[in-house]
């Protein structure tokens, strides 16, 4: 088992090392794709100095026509990605439930390339819209892909594939004028939403800090489908997984992500660049619900229901393995752009239930990457190839890069000896698990619980604290207040009166609608893991901001950074101009951001230094709004001696930290960064 931790580790690599000491180096000669050397590669061929230019100019030609077809159809959905490779070790065997290779004993490591993404807007859209996020891992196993498709949400919009058309229709910009883009604030998704009302729990979760994560790296990821787990002895057990951040999860603020789409369309791929460049490197435990075969109709959920959530208290996640993202791609487009991923691509030991979106599914991402890839040989593109071996019969097509040189490629044959052969289940050959099907054909739900649209969206709005439900509040607003059509704002209140009566009237006066006439399900059950009050805390990797200008305080100033450095917090030094800053003791720091080039927005907290400037008064204004946004942000604030004069000293100084006359300041601050929000301000 040794032998193939390393060789599942390090095959990938190996193979992108050997191709960049094929193709880069200070000798490196131009050549076509053919690997013909280019004399000249800046004038055309023409018939004369000033002649036209010659249809026989095959270079040209080439070099052209490969250009016009760079960019490839962008997806549906999930257009906007970005991608990191990483690996992932077995931390608790699952021997007992699966034969899954990957999941058979601790301390087994199988590389994974990991997508993150946001389901609704173009590629050229921002980051940080309102919106549920893709956290798609492929796992390049011993015996084959395995993908794990999840989101950032643990519930799904509708209850049957059929919808999916419809519902992607109603949230992507309107046709005629092609606005808005990336966002859920218009007249078409809350018609939809009013109309087919199995998407409240969902909505709870998009209208939540959920639908704003502070980060790709405190962002959970749910694989939304109930899947089976088979064992050696071939008995099942329902699954569902989970992606856990070891940073706990956080969120943005509804104000803070609509300023960073202006200032930073980029920010979450900035945040996950910097974090793998530092070292920082992105952590995820990946956890199971497992619910017996016999306990299937147990609870008063269904599990082939994706618009219900497994509540933790009931079925409790097992930690079974961890996530590590350690290397970002070489090429965007060859590996992000080009990954396919498909909840079908399976390995022995996990297999479908009957989940009505996972059926769907299973159709619908191989054939939509068959269009947009241009070609049935998905897995011929570098970033999907297996390490494992591939023996099929399939040729051609576009895209083609293996030479078959075997005249034989049909099953069943005498000429190759029977070759490729199938596997039986006892070698490890993939089966179906043989559930036992018995009924009329017919279109209608598999349970009566399916028709409870608000008892766990009611759930959801329980378990978060107050200061959640009141931001939940005004996500509400401002994207129902920006819907149009007054009947359609009254349905979204009446439908939400369902949920919590509160909240419906609160939005009710808000958008210029009615109160509701009705009053929210009886259910008064929460799930406290659910809010982010109950996640996990550190200053690690929180971002602050250092606001300084000449003469400083160089002792003091350093023994701040060197205690954020300890503490693994990130930092930039902000001043009026890029360059060195010195001292009154004559050191030096180094500005790698001006007031212009970056905004309080893009910062967890503040380091508040002050100093001289060429420009005083316009450097305090400066020092003045940075402050004034973090504190608006209930963000932590260090001020130092020299500083102070620049905060106001009376009103609510919660997780402001003053460095005048204070011995265990740089502690204190870092525990405030740790905390990250303070909400008791004023």
């Amino acid at each position: 088992m040794t032998d193939n931790k390393i060789v599942n580790e390090n095959s990938k690599t190996e193979q992108l090392a050997l191709f960049k000491a094929q193709n880069t180096g200070p000798d490196k000669k131009m050549t076509s794709d053919t690997g013909m050397k280019i004399s000249n590669n800046q004038w055309s061929l023409r018939a004369g100095k000033r002649g036209p230019t010659l249809l026989q100019d095959f270079h040209f030609y080439r070099k052209q026509s490969h250009f016009n077809r760079e960019r490839i159809p962008e997806k549906v959905v999930h257009a906007r990605g970005f991608g990191v490779h990483g690996i992932f070790e077995c931390t608790r065997s699952l021997r007992e439930f699966t034969t899954a290779c990957f999941l058979q004993e601790p301390g087994l490591i199988t590389p994974v390339f990991v997508r993150f993404s946001n389901f609704i807007g173009s590629k050229g859209s921002k980051d940080t819209a309102v919106d549920v996020r893709g956290f798609a891992t492929k796992f390049y196993t011993r015996e084959g892909n395995y993908d794990n498709l999840a989101l950032s949400f643990a519930v799904f919009a509708m209850m049957d594939a059929m919808k999916f058309v419809d519902f992607v229709h109603a949230i992507k910009p309107n046709p005629v004028t092609d606005v808005p883009q990336a966002s859920a604030a218009h007249d078409s998704i809350w018609d939809y939403i009013v109309n087919n009302q199995e998407t409240a729990h969902f909505i709870m979760w998009l209208m939540s800090g959920r639908g704003r994560p502070r980060s790709y790296r405190m962002m959970e990821g749910y694989a939304i489908n109930t899947f089976r787990l088979i064992n050696e002895q071939g008995q099942p057990t329902f699954v569902r997984f989970v992606w856990k951040p070891v940073l706990g999860v956080h969120t943005l603020l509804m104000e803070e992500a609509n300023i960073i789409g202006g200032v930073d369309p980029d920010y979450y791929r900035h945040d996950l660049v910097e974090a793998i460049e530092r070292g920082a490197y992105p952590e995820y435990l990946l956890g199971v619900q497992l619910i017996p075969e016999q306990d299937e109709f147990k609870y008063d959920f269904d599990l082939l229901d994706d618009t219900k959530l497994w509540p933790e208290e009931e079925v409790p996640v097992q930690i079974i393995g961890k996530m590590t993202l350690n290397r970002l791609v070489d090429n965007f487009f060859a590996e992000e752009e080009q990954s396919s991923f498909d909840p079908a691509t399976l390995v022995p030991g996990i297999d479908f239930s009957h989940d009505p979106v996972l059926q769907g599914r299973a159709f619908a991402y191989r054939d939509t990457d068959y269009h947009r890839l241009g070609t049935g040989n998905v897995e011929e593109i570098p970033i999907n190839q297996p390490l494992a071996a591939r023996n099929y019969n399939q040729r051609d097509g576009y895209v083609r890069q293996r030479i078959d040189v075997d005249r034989v490629h049909y099953h069943r044959n005498s000429l190759a000896g029977n070759t490729p052969a199938e596997t039986s289940p006892v070698e490890g050959g993939y089966t179906h698990y043989p559930d036992p099907v018995d009924g009329q054909v017919t279109r209608e739900r598999p349970s009566d619980s399916f028709e409870d649209y608000f008892s766990q969206a009611r759930l959801f709005w329980n378990s978060m604290s107050p200061v959640e439900q009141q931001l939940l509040v005004e996500t509400f607003n401002y994207h129902v207040g920006k819907v149009e059509n007054p009947s359609i704002r009254q349905l979204v209140v009446d439908m939400f009166a369902n949920v919590d009566q509160g909240l419906a009237v609160q939005m009710a006066a808000s958008v210029g609608a009615q109160p509701p006439r009705g009053t929210h399900v009886a259910v008064t059950t929460a799930s406290p893991v659910l809010s982010e009050a109950n996640t996990s805390y550190s200053p690690a990797t929180q971002k602050v901001g250092v606001l300084l200008g000449h003469g400083f305080n160089g002792p003091e100033v350093k023994k701040v950074l060197d205690m954020l450095e300890k503490n693994k917090v990130f930092y930039d030094v902000i001043s009026e101009k890029l360059g060195p800053v010195s001292a009154a003791d004559g050191t030096t720091v180094e500005a790698k951001k001006t007031m212009i080039t970056t905004s309080p927005v893009l910062y967890d907290s503040l380091y508040v230094v002050g100093g001289q400037a060429m420009d005083q008064a316009k450097f305090e204004r400066d020092i003045s709004d940075y402050i004034n946004m973090a504190y608006k942000h209930y963000k932590p604030i260090g001020i130092s001696a020299a500083a102070q004069p620049a905060i106001k000293t009376a009103g609510n100084q919660a997780g402001v930290i003053f460095a005048a006359n204070n011995p265990n300041f740089e502690s204190e601050f870092v525990a405030a960064i740790g905390q990250q929000r303070f909400w008791n301000r004023t």
